[in-house]
């Protein structure tokens, strides 16, 4: 194996974060495809999408626990190999159940990957550079998650849907070489000091989050006693899980932690805005497809305009951020998503294609800004013993708002465009304004938070730097 390099290490766990992203945002573009490819209702193909996220989602603070016991680089490793496989199983699937489950296989890889980036930073970067490479990671991440509709778009097109899924066989063979070279070797803590790994709480987390998923898209928009009881499962699973926690002597999510108001509100932050992401890659691709009548290729060519903002913007955010404080700029990142959903609420339906190009552009702008600094912000006063808990939870709280993206408002265009999105565009132009007339308001109430939240007086430069 060959020495560590920190400028390889770092490409290694970059391309590591950037898979895991990619993973995603890749499949939605192709949601129309297969669903008329295995003759499935919109909720149905919906879990091609959540059965990755909902994995990530409940098992991404367990995976970095799991990380301190057998060892972050032979975890890494293995979720890298099994992610690899998943792509592959997904690509030849015969059938939609089959297609749902290797992606599950495929999140549990990703979920490894995603919480294991940020660990690694401290062990392979020198600490000067640490801010650079957390706001690359930050960046690799935004981009991965904003780049899949427009490369899905293309390889659609030209190769057909099992290709959104084979693409990340190479890819992930090269990252799995780069970790193995280049990633520093697992030092063993002692059996003493080796935290517990906290198996109830993961199995409470994880079953009420499928409760919750499951909550939110049965029923072709429609909510009924069946919904009514998932969600009572969902509050009950979410009671007895913060009740193990608090007694647990290794909890999954260390609950005194969320008394700092501040990092309690740059996670709720993060999670409605991830939910308005969100819905921009799951309703999107329905309304350019069906209320526009794009075929899968100019699906993909308008929504490329996102990634290429994401990309001239995720770094530069960073130094922004150092420049004129974290919560200045988180504040602007989401009055640009306020605006940009606003605006898709109303334009698309009189000004067409552009009318939904211009909002989106303002979407991702708002985002990269918004990811950037309030990642900074909660960090910033963090103590080192936590950083790991408290990076673990902002993974978190991303996630849930990506789950909550696909779903709840993934169920806000069915009910709105009353199921007959897949063939009345006036429907889809329907279900488009009030799903984001629903993500306007949630961003405004971020909004709210973010202008009145203590962690601005912790964020904002100090004269002399």
């Amino acid at each position: 194996m060959a020495s560590p390099s920190p400028r390889r290490a770092l490409a290694a766990l970059s391309l590591s974060m950037l898979l895991s992203s990619l993973g995603i945002s890749i499949a939605n573009v192709g949601l129309p495809t297969l669903a008329q490819v295995f003759d499935a209702p919109f909720q149905a193909v919906q879990w091609i999408v959540l059965a990755y996220l909902l994995t990530i989602t409940s098992l991404i603070v367990s995976a970095g626990r799991l990380g301190d016991l057998i060892g972050r680089r032979r975890l890494l490793l293995g979720g890298l190999a099994l992610f690899t496989m998943a792509s592959l199983l997904s690509g030849i699937a015969p059938t939609l159940g089959w297609l749902i489950g290797a992606r599950a296989l495929q999140g549990l890889g990703a979920c490894v990957m995603m919480a294991l980036t940020m660990a690694f930073v401290g062990e392979t970067v020198p600490k000067e550079r640490t801010g650079s490479a957390m706001g690359l990671l930050g960046t690799m991440s935004a981009v991965g998650t904003a780049l899949g509709p427009s490369l899905g778009g293309v390889l659609i097109a030209a190769f057909g849907w099992p290709a959104i899924f084979l693409i990340n066989a190479p890819l992930g063979v090269l990252a799995f070489a780069l970790a193995y070279c280049y990633l520093p070797t697992d030092r063993a803590p002692a059996k003493a000091t080796r935290p517990g790994f906290d198996l109830a709480g993961t199995a409470l987390l994880a079953t009420a989050l499928a409760a919750y998923a499951l909550a939110m898209t049965i029923g072709r928009g429609q909510f009924g006693f069946t919904n009514l009881a998932l969600l009572l499962a969902f509050a009950i699973g979410t009671a007895l899980f913060v009740r193990v926690e608090a007694r647990v002597p290794s909890p999954l999510i260390r609950l005194p932690v969320l008394a700092d108001p501040a990092l309690r509100t740059g996670l709720i932050m993060s999670a409605l805005v991830s939910t308005v992401i969100m819905a921009t890659f799951v309703v999107g691709p329905f309304y350019l497809s069906q209320g526009l009548g794009l075929d899968t290729a100019h699906v993909g060519a308008v929504m490329s305009i996102g990634p290429l903002t994401a990309a001239l913007t995720g770094v530069p955010a960073g130094r922004i951020a150092d420049r004129f404080g974290a919560a200045r700029m988180t504040v602007i990142g989401l009055s640009a998503l306020t605006i940009g959903c606003a605006l898709l609420a109303t334009l698309p339906a009189h000004l067409g294609i552009p009318g939904y190009v211009v909002p989106l552009v303002i979407c991702t702008l708002g985002y990269a800004l918004f990811q950037t600094a309030n990642n900074t912000a909660v960090m910033a006063e963090i103590q080192a013993e936590q950083r790991g808990v408290v990076s673990g939870m902002l993974s978190l709280s991303r996630n849930l708002g990506l789950v909550t993206g696909a779903s709840v408002m993934g169920a806000i265009f069915a009910f709105a465009s009353s199921g007959r999105a897949a063939s009345d565009p006036g429907a889809a132009a329907t279900g488009l304004a009030v799903t984001f007339a629903v993500a306007t308001v949630l961003m405004f109430a971020a909004l709210v938070l973010a202008v009145r939240s203590p962690a601005r007086a912790l964020a904002e430069p100090q004269p002399g730097e």
